[in-house]
């Protein structure tokens, strides 16, 4: 085996060992074991390293000879005495020890740990994207919400989420496009715009219509913009009126979302769907893999072959086509444009839709895990002791746009990201909008201005950090280590966010890294006091500093959340 291959120079300088470059040598070191000893391994796709919780058991171990041990035939403490036997060949390997039944604690130079801070400072915006999902075409449709009325709580918690994820997952090296799918055809939407029309005549509005002053605003604006809409006949006036407040209220949507820094690449018209015969073109797809029959003059999709509950209707006898068939020509278009996997993102009142996504992609010859369908639970939000109440038909939402005037789009986005969806939530806005310790989001951000602090007053005394001779085995200090070895994490983070679908990973990562630096700065004097000298340990110390920086700003970016240089 060529060891050499772990030990790569670029600009006269060693590249630091990350927990990935660990695992890919100890997977090779697997395949030496296997040849020379003659051990029969069933090789792992990769090989688990982690950070003991003690330093004493040094920087990284892992359990992989008590993991292939029994199939290999041998004593787990003999597997591992042959793995440590050619891992401390490895260039940036100081020690290797057996321990317990069959652990592998292992312990880096402090040159091969320091390193990592300058790869970080070089790779800059890039650290922390890796390949896990290369290869991968994935589409994230989420919030998806009726153009009928402002974007409330509950889109607020998938508008944060869904952009985050779709950030993550790109960062994986997946090709990732965003779709927000327009529910802008059916009885809801000419409910709309009799609610509107209502309004403007000064006329009450009718039973099962939209109540709420954005419906008075939106019918003046429509009245504003189109002055003699009111004259039109009758039979025009509300298809008039429906498609003025539609055009609108969907530009407010897209402009509120744009101010949560919630971004679309694709915005899905169900209206469209319909006109461009990709329904049609749907249908006579799972016809050809023989999944729609007739019944009883209706046209169905049989989804119970494939696990669902009951089979679905898509044409009723009537000839109106169910929503089902939307969901189903939609799943197909996605599909044909491409899309290996979707995921859909929907609220806590469509479980539902789980068994049923996933029937119609095996209907159309997929695998259940082409459609992916995530339940995000419900939000409440409290202020005052009190919980705000949702009707966006009563008129008392409490709208996205609302919450960020109240609190401020990093304080709500970061607060949404940092649970997983698929527990309740509740948020009390005094809380959240909070500048203290206790509040997560401006705990993390006061880490990155802190550092950015630090580096400014750097600058201020004439050092010259990124250009000074660095000298990465400086850092040997155990706040150091565990600091590097927080940030070799972050890659693994990322990447794990993304297969999980659990953006909320990387929001604790970045609380945890946070508290890390902060116990290092205690500990460690950056900057010379008065009129000391500037030595290598200040360089190194800072260029720490400044990958931390780095790789906080690089997870807040994936949560969409701002980097303050001062607070």
């Amino acid at each position: 085996m060529r060891w050499e291959s772990f030990v790569h120079w670029a600009g006269g300088y060693a590249l630091a060992v990350t927990p990935d470059d660990l695992s890919a040598a100890l997977l090779e070191v697997l395949r030496e074991v296997q040849l020379a000893d003659a051990i029969v391994i069933q090789l792992p796709d990769s090989v688990h390293v982690e950070r003991p919780r003690s330093r004493e058991h040094g920087d990284y171990a892992t359990n992989i000879a008590l993991t292939l041990a029994k199939a290999a035939g041998v004593p787990p403490r003999t597997l591992a005495e042959a793995i440590i036997a050619r891992i401390v060949l490895v260039a940036g390997v100081s020690s290797a020890e057996l321990a317990g039944p069959g652990f592998i604690n292992i312990r880096l130079d402090s040159a091969a740990q320091g390193e990592l801070a300058r790869s970080i400072v070089r790779e800059a915006t890039n650290y922390g994207r890796g390949t896990a999902l290369a290869g991968q075409t994935i589409n994230v449709e989420f919030i998806s919400a009726n153009p009928t009325g402002p974007l409330h709580l509950g889109h607020t918690r998938w508008a944060a989420v869904g952009s985050a994820l779709a950030n993550v997952l790109s960062a994986a090296g997946a090709q990732v496009i965003s779709e927000f799918y327009i529910n802008d055809r059916g009885v809801q939407m000419d409910k709309f715009g009799l609610s509107v029309l209502a309004v403007a005549q000064g006329q009450a509005v009718p039973d099962g219509g939209y109540h709420g002053d954005y419906i008075v605003d939106l019918a003046a604006q429509v009245c504003a913009e189109e002055p003699s809409i009111l004259e039109l006949p009758d039979a025009e006036r509300l298809a008039a009126f429906r498609e003025s407040a539609y055009r609108i209220q969907l530009e407010q949507q897209k402009q509120v979302l744009e101010l949560f820094r919630t971004y679309f690449d694709v915005w899905a018209s169900e209206r469209a769907l319909h006109e461009s015969r990709a329904v049609e073109f749907a249908f006579d797809r799972l016809r050809e893999q023989g999944h729609m029959f007739e019944l009883d003059g209706a046209t169905w999709l049989r989804t119970t072959d494939f696990g669902d509950d009951k089979d679905r209707v898509l044409v009723k006898a009537d000839g109106e086509l169910t929503y089902f068939a939307s969901d189903t020509a939609y799943y197909v278009n996605k599909r044909e444009r491409g899309f290996g996997t979707c995921i859909y993102l929907l609220g806590a009142d469509h479980h539902g839709y789980v068994h049923r996504l996933k029937a119609v992609a095996q209907c159309y010859g997929d695998a259940p895990a082409a459609a992916e369908v995530l339940i995000g639970q419900l939000v409440k939000i409290t202020k005052g002791g009190e919980e705000l109440k949702l009707s966006k038909r009563a008129g008392t939402i409490v709208t996205l746009e609302e919450l960020v005037d109240e609190v401020g789009v990093d304080a709500a986005r970061y607060s949404l990201i940092r649970h997983p969806v698929d527990s309740p939530l509740t948020l009390d806005l005094e809380s959240i909008a909070r500048h203290t310790n206790d509040n997560p989001v401006y705990y993390v951000q006061y880490a990155h201005a802190r550092i950015a602090s630090v580096l400014r007053n750097a600058a201020d005394l004439g050092i010259e950090w990124a250009t000074a001779q660095f000298e990465p085995g400086m850092l040997a200090h155990d706040r150091e280590n565990e600091l590097l070895g927080a940030l070799g994490e972050f890659p693994r983070i990322v990447a794990t966010a993304a297969e999980l679908r659990e953006p909320h990973r990387v929001a604790r990562y970045l609380e945890e890294l946070a508290t890390t630096y902060h116990r290092f700065y205690d500990a460690c004097r950056v900057l010379p006091r008065g009129d000391e000298d500037t030595t290598a340990e200040h360089i190194a110390r800072l260029w720490l500093c400044a990958a931390t920086r780095q790789t906080i700003a690089n997870g807040l970016v994936l949560l969409g959340v701002s980097t303050p240089e001062r607070m």
